[in-house]
């Protein structure tokens, strides 16, 4: 492997990490209420197993996994369930979910539960383990984290790979836990290894982190192969494909897979999660969040149950600012703006952004000049002018040849656009569009 330290394309956003990247992480007063969607991993969403009226304890099973590619949902809090049903949903829809009334009396101390001695356990009782604490990737996607670790057998794995870019702006949360919890963070890696049966662990770090490269680097254990490799500052540095670019020299084919080239690519707090498990017991509950911006009195990074509603989040961090106009989950290249405050914090949100009236101005949009920027930018080498023109005329089906698939919707061609045409999300529409066309398709009459 050769370790290039950049990729080709992408752009170069204010960071504007300054406002948390000091601040260590502390833990929010649990709130009256928390929500748990029943969809908030990839995959199947879980299946309720409690009903109005249950009284449920932090860290209980109240939703099962619905096959291999999904994971169980777990009380965050100790209190009584006060109803299933529709609630507004991180992605701007309604849908199932699970609310608790929290105990406000309670100490909030998990139920005893057998620690379980990793160094006994077999690759495979790790990696069920891990899924039934409900742990996903806590990079954004929530993929579910024990499919990553068991790959199929006839790939062959060399590396693991650790994302700890975090390369969007405003967003601290993966700077944080390295910097905080570096010991837990390579106890991770080290289970991760065990169960891929990999020889070495690459770390890749950008290099406005220097605190957390220094901290993952003096807590490097000796009896395993792990090299921190700190990377050029790019959006999106952390993205798979580019990351995996980076610190190996080695490029994903289109319609190829991580796994395809010897590698599995994990986020630095889902490494860290992973850990707590076999550290504590107690399954995914909780997470770091980032809340920043200029629209929030107290910027923070929180230890933030999961589940809690977005006003309760905003309160422990001092509230609105007078001209708070936009609340954003995740960040402003990939983050979706929330329309109300009653959503809930779900396993894959990495932060709350508070943008203020100058800050969300809307730009006028104008027609494309034809300039380039776009495909200068693109970290896939797609042409996204040409997709944008296709998808504005609805014109799905040649959108797919020209590997529409392939975009990651990464923000990079609408951040360089001079017109200002919103490219990321008009693709965003053309995937939805097509997958819906293929579900709503006529079954072919057998010949």
């Amino acid at each position: 492997m050769r370790a290039l330290l950049r990729f080709r394309h992408g752009v170069h956003p204010p960071e504007r990490k300054e406002r948390t990247a000091a601040l260590e992480t502390r833990r929010m007063p649990y709130p009256p209420e928390v929500v748990l969607p029943l969809r908030q991993h990839a995959g199947k969403p879980a299946i309720p197993l409690v009903k109005a009226g249950d009284r449920v304890e932090r860290g209980d099973k109240i939703a099962a996994a619905d096959g291999y590619v999904s994971v169980p949902i777990h009380a965050s809090a100790t209190g009584t369930v006060a109803a299933v049903g529709l609630w507004p949903h991180p992605d701007g829809s309604y849908d199932q979910a699970i609310r608790i009334a929290v105990e406000p009396w309670s100490a909030q101390a998990a139920r005893p539960r057998l620690v379980p001695e990793w160094r006994g356990l077999s690759p495979r009782e790790i990696v069920a383990a891990v899924q039934e604490a409900g742990v996903v990737g806590l990079g954004g996607a929530a993929f579910p984290t024990h499919v990553k670790l068991s790959p199929p057998k006839d790939k062959r794995i060399e590396a693991l790979v650790v994302n700890g870019c975090e390369c969007e702006p405003y967003l601290t949360t993966d700077h944080r836990t390295m910097a905080d919890f570096p010991d837990r963070v390579l106890l991770g890696v080290r289970l991760m290894m065990k169960c891929l049966g990999v020889p070495k662990a690459l770390f890749g770090i950008e290099r406005n982190k220097p605190d957390a490269i220094e901290a993952i680097r003096r807590a490097l254990p000796g009896d395993i192969d792990v090299e921190v490799l700190p990377l050029t500052v790019k959006y999106p540095q952390g993205a798979e494909k580019m990351l995996i670019q980076a610190l190996t020299g080695r490029e994903v084919p289109s319609g190829k897979l991580p796994l395809d080239v010897g590698v599995v690519v994990q986020n630095v707090a889902s490494v860290a999660t992973i850990a707590e498990v076999f550290e504590t017991g107690l399954p995914l509950v909780e997470r770091i969040v980032t809340v920043s911006g200029n629209g929030v009195r107290k910027p923070a990074n929180l230890i933030v149950p999961v589940g809690t509603k977005l006003r309760d989040l905003l309160d422990a961090c001092g509230g609105l600012s007078d001209d708070a106009s936009e609340i954003v989950s995740g960040g402003p290249m990939m983050g979706v703006s929330q329309r109300d405050l009653e959503t809930p914090v779900s396993k894959g949100t990495t932060g709350i952004l508070v943008l203020t009236e100058a800050e969300a101005q809307r730009n006028r949009t104008y027609p494309c000049i034809r300039c380039g920027h776009c495909l200068d930018a693109c970290p896939v080498f797609l042409n996204p002018q040409l997709l944008g023109s296709l998808a504005l005329k609805a014109r799905y089906g040649e959108m797919e040849p020209l590997h529409l698939r392939d975009c990651m919707l990464c923000g990079c061609c609408s951040y360089v656009c001079p017109s200002h045409i919103p490219l990321s999300q008009i693709f965003a529409a053309a995937k939805t569009a097509i997958r819906k066309a293929k579900t709503t398709e006529p079954a072919k009459a057998p010949a």
